[in-house]
């Protein structure tokens, strides 16, 4: 049983290929054309509603964001298909996600100072899944030469934190010895780039983290996990209903509603007091707080809830060095946002300075660990 339970590394893989809020409104706008025009008869009669156009100006308003990485840019522009064309792999080939978890992990590994013998456990987290089997995890697993055992999670936006604290908590009990949480969010093929509300929201990326014990850790910048905090409260109000029994049910497997989609008002009203009084409750475990951490890594789904997060715990909106953003470049990358942040913001704090790692998404769910730097 570990004592301690640290983070020793954490690695990022990032697309090549990254979308401005222009390039995906022009797009966006000659679909919304052509489709009223196509259905002018209909929408004349009031039998359909027009598309409304959008703006990057809308986008950056609304989200913070500004462009959005992607595993493939082809197709996602093109008014008559809207979807990354990403050819299916053989069996026999490595699969896209597991590509991407791979470079995410070796960045780790590296930043740990670990190799693949050191580690015996490994769980791919995230919003997605490619498959539903053999796991994803198990593949990337045997692409690293890693010995013992790998699962995947699915938890949506909180994905990294919930696996993280199965990692925290393996390590703790001695069932494993050195854990490595991957969250590849493969999400753009899951975007319904014909809405208007949410066709600007998500971006593609990998990132990855090992936890292992304190006495083995290697890594040059090195985090206890003091304690972890989860919580999860049913809603609809952000869902995506792809599943194999659509098949079942002679629907469209694709149609909208088996993509993203969400009530963003309704989200942003009940998730943000959830997010707040969470990040309060679990600081209070340590007689901490809001003051006195030096940085939050906060889910990057929206800039406008984590000023509003950061009001309600500090009274006043946290800096970009308290709080630092990415989504502006990244946009929204599920459960990895909140990785992405730390993986970027953290070789820069002290021995003793307490951070925060924190998500929440559908669910609804909400998941963070509290950190200090060795």
């Amino acid at each position: 049983m570990a004592e301690t339970v640290v983070i020793s590394g954490s690695g990022l893989w990032t697309p090549e290929h990254s979308i401005s809020n222009e390039e995906l409104v022009s797009a966006y706008n000659a679909w919304a054309d052509k489709y009223n025009q196509d259905h002018a008869a209909e929408i004349e009669a009031g039998e359909l509603d027009p598309k409304p156009h959008s703006s990057a100006e809308f986008i950056e308003k609304a989200s913070g964001i500004k462009s959005r990485y992607c595993y493939v840019k082809e197709g996602i522009l093109d008014i008559e298909r809207m979807c990354p064309q990403i050819p299916e792999r053989s069996d026999d080939e490595t699969s896209q996600q597991a590509e991407i978890a791979i470079a995410a992990a070796k960045a780790a590994l590296k930043a740990a100072n670990k190799t693949a013998d050191d580690i015996d456990a490994v769980i791919v987290s995230c919003a997605y899944t490619q498959r539903a089997y053999p796991a994803i995890s198990i593949e990337v697993q045997g692409a690293l030469g890693i010995k013992g055992f790998a699962f995947d999670m699915l938890v949506a936006c909180s994905a990294a934190t919930f696996g993280l604290h199965r990692a925290y908590e393996m390590v703790k009990a001695g069932s494993a010895k050195a854990v490595l949480v991957i969250n590849p969010e493969l999400v753009t093929p899951q975007i319904n780039f014909r809405d208007r509300d949410s066709h600007f929201i998500f971006g593609d990326v990998a990132t990855a983290v090992v936890v292992e014990p304190a006495e083995t850790a290697k890594g040059e910048h090195i985090y206890d996990i003091l304690s972890t905090k989860a919580v999860t409260q049913f809603s609809n109000n952000i869902r995506s209903n792809f599943g194999h029994i659509s098949r079942a049910g002679d629907v469209d497997p694709f149609g909208p509603d088996k993509l993203f989609h969400q009530e963003g008002r309704k989200v942003f009203k009940e998730v943000c007091p959830m997010a707040a009084e969470h990040i309060s409750e679990h600081l209070a475990v340590h007689q901490l707080t809001p003051t006195d951490l030096r940085r939050w890594w906060l889910h990057q789904a929206n800039i406008n809830m984590n000023t509003l997060i950061s009001k309600k715990l500090l009274g006043r909106e946290a800096s970009a060095d308290e709080a630092p953003v990415v989504l502006d470049r990244y946009a929204n990358t599920a459960s990895a946002g909140s990785i992405i942040a730390f993986n970027l913001h953290n070789q820069d704090l002290k021995s003793g300075d307490y951070g925060l790692i924190c998500s929440f998404g559908a669910g609804y769910s909400i998941g963070s660990l509290l950190i200090k730097k060795r």
